[in-house]
């Protein structure tokens, strides 16, 4: 891994970003910056907004805010990824958890499916976005993934492009080996990572899942996970033997 600057404070803003840019910050970002941070007006700043890479910022202090005097370009942007990540919404303090670990293992895309067992129909798309922006700020990435709203199972497997390639976590697979099931993935086809619900999947959701092309599935070893912990597992070993880890 190259060398990274994990001691600069890092924000992300929506401002377009160049050399000369003076970029005003909301309150809350400022109360981060001077209230939590501690930082003072000329103190370095790291700052991205997902389109124009990450820029080196000073903080100048004003009266109850602050704005960034935009510098020298630290990183150009980075091509995203073309990960997906569909699961099943679990329960708030959970959720923030899968998203965040989510995002830092690459996912390009956050797909809420709503099944027939699963035990949350509401999600809470703003501060889905909100642990997105954390964990990218802190985790040095570039490009946030894309939010999407809920929808059912039959309308997100619908709305799949024919070539990608759904990796689907399975606790009933009959493959032991989830490495050898993912051999069977095309090299550099765009994949999708679909987690269920605790509850699992119906009979008839999982029938459907098996009638697809493209669909690879396979189990997450011989321990029941809960859906976050499956999730860090599942993004895991597709990245180690298809996805940027393997590169």
């Amino acid at each position: 891994m190259p060398a990274y600057d994990f001691r600069t404070p890092r924000l992300y803003v929506a401002a377009p970003l160049h050399e000369g840019a003076t970029v005003s910050l909301d309150r809350s970002q400022a109360h981060y910056l001077t209230g939590v941070m501690r930082l003072k007006s000329g103190d370095a700043v790291l700052v991205f907004n997902g389109r124009d890479g990450e820029w080196q910022a000073a903080v100048r202090a004003e009266k109850r805010t602050a704005v960034l005097e935009v510098g020298a370009q630290s990183r150009p942007q980075t091509l995203p990824g073309d990960l997906h990540y569909l699961f099943a919404p679990l329960k708030s303090a959970r959720l923030d958890y899968m998203v965040q670990k989510a995002v830092e293992m690459g996912a390009s895309r956050l797909q809420p499916v709503l099944t027939r067992h699963g035990q949350i129909a509401r999600v809470n798309s703003a501060r889905m976005r909100a642990n997105a922006v954390e964990a990218a700020e802190q985790c040095g990435i570039l490009t946030l993934p894309d939010i999407a709203e809920p929808d059912s199972l039959t309308r997100v497997l619908g709305g799949l492009e024919p070539e990608r390639c759904l990796i689907f976590c399975d606790e009933d697979a009959e493959v032991a080996d989830p490495l050898r099931a993912l051999e069977k993935v095309p090299h550099r086809a765009p994949l999708a990572i679909l987690i269920g619900p605790e509850g699992g999947f119906a009979a008839d959701e999982r029938a459907v899942l098996l009638r697809m092309p493209n669909v690879v599935r396979i189990a997450l070893g011989p321990r029941i996970l809960r859906a976050d912990t499956a999730a860090v597992a599942a993004l895991a070993l597709v990245q180690a033997v298809l996805g940027d880890w393997k590169s």
